[in-house]
């Protein structure tokens, strides 16, 4: 199992979101990222070091970016959002 660190933006991004989400996101998709980093699809271009984990709830599709770090067990969560412009915004992000 691998530990869970976050950007200080993703604060932000959950209080976007619909509370019954942030309970599904926090229960449910953080431990399998967790348990599992290597399921989220790899990004490529300026992205390539990242990581995206896909989801959907009440019909809409979301997004996990993230990067894991082998060495010290960690994944360290960049972004939560819808996936709309989410590409866009994660480039500025990082």
């Amino acid at each position: 199992m691998y530990k869970d660190e976050y950007h200080p933006q993703v604060k932000k991004d959950l209080k976007k979101l619909d509370s019954k989400l942030r309970q599904v996101i926090e229960t449910e998709h953080i431990p399998e990222i967790l348990s599992a980093p290597q399921k989220g699809e790899s990004l490529v271009g300026d992205l390539r070091d990242i990581r995206s984990y896909h989801f959907a709830y009440a019909k809409q599709d979301y997004r996990i970016a993230y990067i894991v770090q082998e060495g010290i067990k960690t994944v360290s969560v960049l972004m939560i959002g819808k996936r709309g412009d989410f590409y866009k915004v994660l480039k500025r992000r990082i």
